[in-house]
């Protein structure tokens, strides 16, 4: 799959309480469709820490920075952070990525 230059890699890490990674897993499985199917998104994939089963990082290649800061407002809107964080041991990281050609 070719990305688009002018796309935005969005890597967003968090540490779920071991209580219930297997929980938020499931909620993943529920939510992500309509990740998927959000306007701007050009797909997401996580991956989980080898060493550390409630890590677990989000990679995501969205159209602009602009549209995942749309995508998070509807998220949070709907509930799904606080849903979310509230299994989590702290905030996660978001950090926003541009290719660059080298």
């Amino acid at each position: 799959m070719e990305v688009n230059t002018m796309s935005v890699v969005v890597l967003l890490e968090i540490q779920v309480k071991p209580e219930a990674v297997n929980e938020v897993k499931a909620m993943l499985k529920q939510i992500l469709p309509d990740t998927r199917a959000y306007a701007g998104c050009q797909g997401i994939d996580i991956y989980g820490n080898l060493d550390d089963t409630g890590n677990l990082v989000f990679y995501e290649r969205w159209e602009s920075r602009d549209h995942y800061q749309k995508y998070l407002a509807w998220r949070t809107e709907t509930g799904a952070v606080a849903q979310l964080s509230a299994k989590l041991t702290g905030p996660p990281s978001i950090r926003y990525y541009d290719r660059v050609n080298v």
